[in-house]
């Protein structure tokens, strides 16, 4: 069986100037954004108590996205935020004037006209561009990335996209799908990863995703947690990480969590970058062939890298047994813990954690970030059953076993 990677952030500091893309009062605009949509409600925190006390933990909060605006996963938070600032920006207006009854009427309609947005995907964010722009009746054109499933491709086609599955891997995608947006009349990418030139959108995106995380900090309050000890958070290019980190930072700027970053081995950008220990990010090239397809990017955000080598406390490169294994245990829960129906990209904190947990194999890492039966551990679902085959054959046939 493969082995858990892992390494602690000692990459040299920054002067932090891309937190501020995730302060409080940006994080309420892009919540004030999604509230005004008849479909938005704020996504189950599950308490998973029975789980903590058989781990040995605190306590431990699942932030459940499979109910994101029946969406099964969190990523149209972002795409429908940018586009909401993106039109804004067009209109020389601000986006707390992009309501959801204004951007749907014919008024707007008028005003604005139509644009194409231009998007790669695996599934979750092409589908939450997709659902955004039919929303809101814009186009939307996207691409996926060679091996993505029927399932998660027709859920795109649902929405009135054109979508395509092309040759190459998600990278590559993201290249195509900029190209033609650069050649589109109104044409616009709406992309979660930032490169030189191409960073306005990805913050937007980012703060879209802080809605998550706003919540999940005011129902960690609710049940009488203040904060979080250790937030666990997976990345693909690292959007939803450093919107993650970046948002607990700010909300508890004297004394924050301690943060875990949690990748696919097979594309790792992160932990690669945080191993070579310069600060300078990492790329992973190839097929980058996994079962958490929605985390199988090789090129970081370098607006959330900043963000992520500031406040990280560890990168960890996780086998695909790690999710499979997370899969079963939010799926078949402890007596009397909710269950909690969660993707190959989603479940793969619930499957470090129990390694860190069960064994004394990974003792060195649960010791370093101070994991022990005092800590309050939050991680998100970030995705429900998207693909309905591979999920039997992970919860049913036991792929991926881990004896």
């Amino acid at each position: 069986m493969e082995k858990i990677k892992w390494v602690l952030n000692q990459m040299p500091k920054t002067d932090d100037r891309r937190l501020g893309l995730m302060s409080l009062s940006n994080v309420a605009k892009a919540r004030f954004f999604h509230s005004g949509f008849p479909q938005y409600t704020i996504t189950p925190l599950a308490e998973l108590d029975g789980m903590a006390k058989y781990l040995g933990l605190g306590g431990l909060y699942v932030k459940n996205e499979a109910h994101r605006f029946g969406l099964n996963a969190f990523k149209v938070l972002g795409g429908s935020f940018a586009m909401g600032r993106y039109i804004a920006k067009e209109m020389g207006r601000d986006v707390s004037e992009m309501s959801y009854d204004y951007l749907t009427s014919e008024s707007f309609r008028r005003d604005f006209g139509q644009a194409t947005f231009f998007t790669a995907t695996d599934g979750n964010h092409g589908r939450g561009v997709a659902w955004a722009a039919n929303k809101l009746r814009q186009k939307a054109v996207v691409h996926m990335p060679k091996g993505s499933s029927k399932p998660r491709f027709d859920n795109i086609a649902a929405e009135g996209a054109q979508v395509t599955i092309e040759e190459v891997n998600y990278d590559d995608c993201v290249r195509m799908a900029a190209a033609e947006a650069a050649q589109t009349d109104h044409g616009v990418i709406v992309q979660d990863t930032a490169w030189e030139g191409y960073e306005e959108i990805p913050s937007w995106i980012m703060q879209g995703y802080g809605t998550m995380a706003s919540e999940s900090a005011e129902q960690l309050r609710q049940i009488g947690t203040n904060r979080p000890t250790h937030v666990f958070v997976q990345a693909g290019v690292g959007s939803l990480a450093g919107a993650v980190v970046g948002y607990y930072t700010n909300l508890f700027p004297n004394d924050p969590p301690k943060f875990i970053v949690m990748e696919a081995q097979a594309a790792d950008c992160l932990y690669q970058g945080a191993l070579a220990g310069d600060g300078e990010p990492r790329n992973v090239t190839g097929d980058l062939s996994t079962i958490m397809a929605g985390l199988a990017c090789g090129e970081p955000n370098i607006i959330s890298w900043d963000i992520l080598r500031n406040h990280v406390s560890a990168f960890v490169s996780c086998p695909d047994w790690v999710s499979a294994r997370g899969m079963r245990m939010l799926a078949v829960p402890v007596k009397g813990d909710p269950t909690v129906i969660s993707g190959e990209s989603g479940a793969v904190g619930m499957g470090l954690l129990a390694a860190l947990m069960e064994t004394d194999e990974y003792k060195d890492l649960r010791d370093a970030i101070g994991l022990d039966h005092f800590s309050q551990v939050l991680m998100f679902s970030t995705e429900g059953n998207t693909d309905p085959l591979k999920f039997r054959k992970v919860i049913w046939d036991g792929e991926y076993a881990t004896t």
